[in-house]
């Protein structure tokens, strides 16, 4: 077992230091703050010092986070603010790389000392372990976000190779290559095409891109996670489920326990129920409490008012979409709401594509020019080169596989119990061909740069 880990930490550091070793410095560092830190809490009995060793790793997490991603955005505004763009009391931004994967490790080693203070959970002596824990390279840059009580223990315990897992985990990974290069990057080449300069396209060309947005970020995402758990499955760990068909959601609370599902996991262990503990009847904690969850949600995706806005406004939806419309607190603008029952999936889909405007413009200026052509109802003169008939196909066949096999963690699981050897490879060989010869232009995935 500890030749295992050590195999695999060595693996995960090389894996990491193939995009800028300087960072490795940064992730060990992180990693002994938080083991150190959670020992330290364990140690004492007295709350005062286990508050300050908490706190401390919580600063030094958050510090980090703030001076790679959020330091300059927050400069540049505070400037602006106060007109102090130039002069002698200007502020001066840092040339600074952002760490791929940061947002996600940190948050991964914080949610540690965290439950560790509260008891969920003991600390590891094993420094060799947590470290692993830390920087397993299927989920490192980009999730599932895991939390120690889940992922941890897999460490402690030697692992065998299982033909079983690792041909499930094989699967899956052919699963989500063909929802990242087959779908996310075909409809990229779409999306980018009509942002690049939304004033040349009318309403229905930039209608058309923006849902094709949705679907090409869901299919990067997903592709990814999809990838990293069938990575993982090969090396013998369970990761958690990270999506579970979004576009299906019924209303916007629901699409959120189906996306990102580690994300909206941590925020509300981390941020919502600590705020609305003290007081679980008080409508007005738990409004306010949805509206900073969701507002801290969108600041995590990125350093820019657009995302900040992206998330106060989800936020606001599910506030209004939670409050009675009657004194008998049994209908809601999604519940027994003047909305038809079937209704609602369109319903919810068309304000979650209408919001990931904000999630995919450059920023505010961008995100009018949008929504200004889309409203002004201009004719799409250029609709055709937009189109790509194979590509909805492809789509077509992904969204028809995942709803036909929804019960299921993925269409192609456990294929060999129903489905006869001969079938089985000619399933796998024409998603094989797919790949190779309908993958779109080569597109990074967008989570990296969270």
């Amino acid at each position: 077992m500890k030749a295992q880990n050590a195999i695999l930490l060595v693996a995960s550091y090389f894996f990491y230091g193939l995009w800028d070793w300087r960072f490795l410095f940064l992730i060990v560092a992180s990693s002994l703050v938080d083991y150190f830190a959670a020992l330290a809490i364990k140690g004492t009995e007295k709350n005062n010092k286990q508050k300050i060793y908490l706190y401390s790793s919580i600063a030094w997490n958050l510090g980090v986070l703030f001076l790679f991603k959020y330091y300059n955005f927050f400069i540049d505004e505070f400037s602006l603010l106060f007109n102090m763009q130039q002069g002698e009391y200007a502020f001066s931004t840092l040339n600074l790389i952002l760490p791929v994967g940061l947002s996600f490790y940190t948050f991964q080693t914080m949610s540690y000392t965290i439950d560790v203070y509260k008891k969920r959970i003991k600390p590891t002596k094993n420094l060799l372990n947590f470290l692993c824990f830390v920087s397993f390279f299927p989920q490192l840059v980009a999730g599932p976000i895991e939390k120690a009580s889940s992922l941890l223990p897999q460490f402690n315990k030697k692992r065998e190779f299982n033909s079983e897992e690792a041909k499930e985990g094989l699967r899956q990974i052919l699963w989500g290559l063909f929802k990242k290069m087959v779908i996310a990057d075909n409809a990229a080449h779409v999306v980018n095409m009509v942002y690049a300069s939304p004033e040349d396209y009318g309403s229905l060309s930039i209608l058309y891109a923006s849902i094709l947005f949705f679907f090409q970020i869901y299919g990067d995402f997903s592709g990814y996670s999809d990838i990293a758990i069938g990575t993982a499955k090969i090396f013998g760990f369970k990761l958690s489920k990270n999506f579970n068909i979004p576009y299906l959601a019924k209303s916007v609370t629901e699409f959120w326990q189906r996306w990102h599902i580690t994300l909206t996991r941590w925020f509300n262990d981390y941020v919502y129920f600590p705020i609305i503990q003290k007081n679980l009847r008080s409508t007005i904690r738990r409004n306010f409490a949805i509206f900073l969850t969701m507002g801290l949600i969108g600041l995590w995706h990125g350093a820019d008012w657009t995302f900040i806005i992206f998330g106060a406004f989800q936020g606001l939806l599910i506030i209004i979409e939670r409050t009675p419309l009657t004194k008998d607190r049994k209908s809601s603008i999604f519940h027994k709401s003047i909305i038809p029952r079937y209704l609602i999936p369109v319903f919810s889909f068309t304000i979650i594509t209408a919001s990931s405007i904000l999630f995919r413009s450059k920023n505010i200026e961008e995100v009018g020019i949008v929504l200004k052509r889309i409203f002004s109802f201009i004719p799409s003169e250029n609709v055709e080169p937009l189109l790509n008939k194979r590509f909805l196909f492809f789509l077509f066949i992904m969204i028809a596989s995942e709803i036909m096999t929804r019960s299921k963690n993925f269409p192609l699981t456990q294929i060999d119990k129903y489905i006869n050897k001969p079938t089985r490879w000619i399933i796998y060989y024409i998603f094989i061909f797919l790949i190779f010869r309908y993958a779109g232009p080569k597109e990074d995935f967008i989570y990296f740069q969270f």
